[in-house]
């Protein structure tokens, strides 16, 4: 294939795609260029259908230091691990890609792009989230898209599409949206609390932007594409599921029904290995034994979520017992943990968080030190999951990019209600780590958790406290804090 170039304009600055000169043994690859951001995006699939009973999609967006002129930190002075911004950026090109794959597709997938050159005007993970929709289209991997995303601000009254660096810093929205020409299939947002009006205009104009782009996209495609290929699909054998359905669904339905956690999992699980022991033996000589033991695993897991959806739809009732208009039992405990600045343990149902909070002064603030410029971060939320909060074993080490994601979901939210700096003058780090976890719907709880430790602690100090009403922060007037805490690290130590 020969060098193509595509060109157009969006939000203001040139977009150019270049495809058939770089990366040319990958499926698709293209080269994005926004604005002076420049993109790299190859995406590549196997050729065999994987083993595991999920989609084996990896999307990876790697920052080169290289890109905004500047030496990695460090004795080795080169690239490590992706920076926490590089994570979150490759899980937002994650959620709007992965629906687009047909039901039943197990072919490994990976998407990676690599950050060129950079411009801190020129949104780089958008034009990587262009870039890896495109790379997918003109592929001949089977994806239904293409999909693409953008940044949406709020600055002086307007809504704004990709901001600048500058307009960002005023914005009182940060807002992506993602999606294909018919629908909204992706959002990521933090507000100061702006009104439902706002944001809907925001999401609306977004959405425009997204046809534009795909547009766009949809001409290249017309020009370079490739024939999408034949792949095998995981479908199981219909005879076989019929023949399970009728002779141990209404067992399964019965185990799904328990109500509390640890002993539903297991009555649930009974059923699986009775089922699987007796198709075990029946086909143990059979030529395409992995096939079928793989098939019913599969029929098993699909009559298990259609019996807890039928429940929840159908009969108002959720799996623990609860009607879909009652909520769990709530609880809430603070200065849980003696020694610390402060602490909560929320409860809900049988999901748990503790949260853990440490003030210091502004000397102790985090600098990042990315593709933007450097800056001090004064508010941290870190997140652990660890493999005892769901009753199981596993890996243990460094975090995941789903802890890293929801600790900065959470981030997200709190700090849009932090007091200022001059209100405040403290370094404020949250740890949360879950302590049990039930369908794996937490990042409320730490969020509710996260609201004790803080409240408690201003409340000691003689300073307005702040409130949780639900999982929605409302903060009071915060006076000065002219007095050391009585407990945990002493803040005196700090000159405080």
């Amino acid at each position: 294939m020969t060098k193509q170039v595509f060109q157009t304009t969006f939000a203001g600055r040139e977009l150019i795609v270049e495809t058939g000169q770089v990366a040319k043994q990958a499926n698709g690859s293209v080269v994005v260029r926004y604005g002076e951001s420049t993109v790299l995006t190859a995406a590549v699939m196997s050729k065999k259908m994987a083993t595991g009973d999920f989609f084996p999609l990896q999307v990876n967006y790697e920052e080169k230091m290289y890109a905004a002129g500047k030496f990695p930190g460090g004795f080795m002075k080169r690239e490590g691990r992706p920076s926490t911004d590089a994570t979150l950026t490759a899980r937002l090109i994650d959620r709007p890609i992965r629906p687009m794959f047909a039901e039943g597709f197990r072919n490994e997938v990976q998407v990676i792009n690599t950050v060129l050159s950079y411009d801190e005007n020129a949104s780089a993970p958008m034009a990587a989230m262009f870039g890896s929709s495109l790379a997918l289209s003109i592929s001949d991997i089977p994806f239904d898209g293409p999909i693409a995303g953008v940044q949406v601000g709020y600055v002086d009254g307007q809504i704004i599409i990709n901001p600048t660096q500058e307009q960002a810093e005023r914005s009182l929205l940060e807002l992506t949206v993602a999606g294909t020409k018919h629908a909204i299939n992706m959002v990521e947002s933090g507000a100061k609390e702006l009104s439902e009006e706002i944001m809907l205009e925001a999401l609306l104009k977004g959405h425009e932007a997204v046809k534009e782009l795909i547009a766009f996209q949809e001409e290249i495609v017309a020009a370079v594409g490739k024939e999408k290929a034949e792949v095998e699909l995981l479908h199981v054998d219909a005879e076989l599921q019929a023949e399970i359905i009728a002779a141990y669904n209404s067992d399964l339905q019965k185990a799904v029904q328990v109500e509390e956690k640890l002993a539903r999992e297991a009555a649930t699980q009974a059923v699986k290995d009775q089922v699987t022991a007796v198709y075990e033996e029946k086909y143990a000589d059979h030529e395409e034994f992995d096939r079928i033991m793989r098939d019913v695993a599969e029929i098993l897991e699909q009559m298990e979520h259609a019996e807890v959806r039928r429940l929840i739809t159908e009969d108002k009732v959720r799996p623990d017992g609860r009607k879909v208009d009652e909520i769990r039992p709530l609880d809430a405990q603070v200065d849980y943990l003696p020694r610390v600045h402060g602490s909560g343990l929320f409860t809900r149902g049988q999901t748990q968080a503790l949260s853990v909070l440490t003030l210091a002064p502004m000397g102790e603030t985090q600098i990042i030190d990315g593709l933007d410029p450097e800056y001090k971060k004064r508010f941290m939320h870190h997140y652990n999951f660890p493999q005892y909060s769901v009753g199981e074993t596993g890996r243990y080490g460094a975090p995941g990019r789903r802890e890293i994601g929801h600790g900065a979901l959470g981030e997200r939210a709190l700090a849009q209600v932090l007091p200022s700096l001059e209100e405040f003058p403290y370094a404020i780090s949250f740890g949360s780590r879950s302590l049990g976890i039930k369908w794996f719907i937490f990042s409320s709880i730490y969020l509710c958790g996260n609201t004790c430790p803080y409240g408690w602690w201003c409340a000691n100090q003689g300073a307005s406290s702040r409130y949780c009403h639900g999982s929605h922060l409302r903060w009071k007037q915060l006076h000065s804090i002219d007095r050391y805490p009585r407990f945990g690290r002493p803040l005196w130590r700090y000159g405080l």
